[in-house]
């Protein structure tokens, strides 16, 4: 090893699926990687196998097994960071990998820089699909050096510990480690204890890290395994125990970002799914969150963005659970103001039974930001059917904005392109506007020759070319699943449902072959639960 060479820490546990294609990931890295550090957490299962036969035919591999298993991640990377000879250290869980080039990148910008963090972009990708989202991509648009981070509260959105170089002397003079033991989230406090000592941080915008998604796997990762309450107060211990690290430095300005992000970020991926759990899981998640954001101060709830400032106010109101759907219903992409619409002193306010929570920002967003609802009822002839559209009105403002005309649009979820777009007039109706545009399924083209999902999304036209973009809601009975005949693809097996955001998507799928497919994968999931 050379004294700029890197030690991968790669942890592992019950994992000998995966962790092969992790560590020959960190091998095929080249000469910036001068070790992989294996650590198994006392798998019962092939994983020590796997990694024995690997380290047979690589020096570079060494093994270290713990006897009992942490039940967190924070112990297995502290024993590969006392274990690490490198001048560096990263970090990679064994169901990730990394992709070629990343460990020079990061190497290349620490010594030009002599920063003690390097920090470069994650990619989510998407499996089976295999569909690939950057991890908060503002922060690695372009090469930085921040001298000085706790003058950039943006840095606390990126709470991954494993996109990231350490110099491992930064890391043994600042005494900081991942805390021990059963503790989930455990990146979120070691991320800040790196912001709280102030590094010279420089930043490449490649791709250093891979962070595979596995939503159907038998095993859910613990950022996907949302639905037991110890899981969300292990949340919120993390994020408290980062605040708190923050603070005890004197990063002030971090502190409140982060917990300005705790309001736009982890809260709503938790209200999101609220209205599927049970009355006892509400009832001990409202009550966990309502003494957490007690401890916010307003300022740092002010400013979260509008939609998210409001469900902490619904919180903080109601010492009850309440609303559920409602409040989902503004985590969405883009967010809905469910109706009805209340007032009180002439200002917009949650419910009537709610006066004090007031929608502060509302009034100030502009036409294009407003949590716009659309209700949607699919019906008629399975390849042709009729959408009922309407466009609730946002206290006034769309009226004001001069509402004429909708677009609506089946956008491959996958691609983003837009598959069909049927342009309407909206006409009033009441307490808002309609539209009856016909759809055609049979002639939605398909994406790779396999299943595709289009999201309905609503344009609404306003004067001055402005445009309010709302995901459709369904309303009215469930469309059925049925097979239409195409002249593409001979047979089209077509799904309307509602997605986990409440919205309208419709699954398409071509051919004898995926539609048997679709099916297939449908008994799996009913397996499965």
């Amino acid at each position: 090893m050379t004294s700029r060479s890197i030690s991968v820490v790669v942890i592992a546990y019950n994992d000998a699926a995966h962790v092969a294609d992790a560590v020959r990931s960190a091998l095929d890295q080249g000469p910036a990687v001068g070790e992989v550090v294996a650590v198994d957490d006392a798998s019962t299962d092939a994983t020590a196998t796997v990694l024995e036969r690997l380290a047979a035919r690589e020096p570079r591999l060494r093994l270290l097994r713990h006897a009992v298993n942490s039940g967190g991640c924070g112990t297995p990377r502290n024993t590969g960071l006392t274990a690490a000879r490198g001048r560096y250290v990263m970090f990679l869980d064994s169901d990730d990998v990394l992709p070629p080039g990343a460990a020079a990148a990061l190497l290349a910008a620490a010594t030009r820089h002599r920063a003690p963090v390097t920090a470069g972009l994650c990619v989510r990708r998407e499996l089976p699909a295999g569909t690939e989202r950057p991890w908060q991509p503002a922060l690695y648009a372009a090469p930085a050096v921040h001298e000085a981070p706790r003058d950039r509260p943006e840095l606390v959105h990126d709470t991954l510990c494993v996109n990231k170089l350490y110099e491992r002397a930064f890391l043994r003079a600042h005494q900081i480690t991942f805390p021990e033991g059963r503790f989930p989230y455990e990146d979120f406090v070691f991320t800040a204890r790196v912001l709280a000592a102030a590094p010279r941080l420089a930043v490449v915008p490649d791709p250093v890290y891979v962070w595979q998604v596995r939503r159907h796997s038998a095993a859910l990762s613990i950022s996907l395994d949302r639905g037991r309450i110890a899981h969300w107060a292990g949340r919120l211990e993390a994020h408290r125990q980062a605040v708190e690290a923050l603070r005890a430095a004197g990063a002030e300005r971090l502190a409140r970002a982060a917990r300005t992000k705790f309001l736009d970020h982890d809260l709503p991926l938790y209200v999101r799914e609220l209205p599927a759990r049970g009355a006892a899981f509400q009832r001990w998640w409202w009550s966990l969150t309502r003494a957490h954001l007690a401890a916010f101060d307003p300022a740092e709830v002010a400013a979260a963005r509008p939609p998210h400032r409001w469900l902490a106010a619904v919180l903080l109101a109601s010492p009850l659970p309440r609303d559920p759907a409602r409040m989902a219903a503004l985590t969405a992409d883009p967010p809905r103001l469910l109706p009805p619409p209340a007032t009180a002193g002439g200002r917009p306010v949650w419910s009537a039974d709610l006066p004090g929570v007031v929608l502060d920002g509302l009034d100030g967003l502009p036409v294009e930001a407003l949590p716009l609802t659309v209700d949607g009822a699919l019906a008629g002839p399975g390849a042709c059917p009729v959408l009922r559209l309407r466009v609730h009105e946002l206290y006034g403002r769309l009226a004001a904005a001069g509402v004429y005309g909708v677009d609506v649009e089946l956008r491959d979820r996958a691609t983003g392109r837009v598959g069909q777009r049927r342009s309407v007039a909206l006409f009033p109706d009441g307490a808002g506007w309609v539209a009856v545009p016909r759809l055609d399924l049979a002639a939605l083209p398909a994406s790779g020759g396999g299943l595709s999902v289009w999201d309905v999304r609503a344009v609404v036209r306003c004067a001055r070319g402005r445009t309010v973009v709302a995901g459709v809601r369904p309303v009215g009975p469930a469309p059925r699943r049925t097979v239409l005949p195409s002249r593409r693809h001979g047979l089209l097996l077509v799904q309307p449902y509602t997605t986990g955001h409440g919205a309208l998507a419709v699954r398409t799928a071509p051919g004898v072959r995926g539609a048997t497919g679709v099916a297939a994968a449908r008994l799996q999931r009913l397996l499965r639960t």
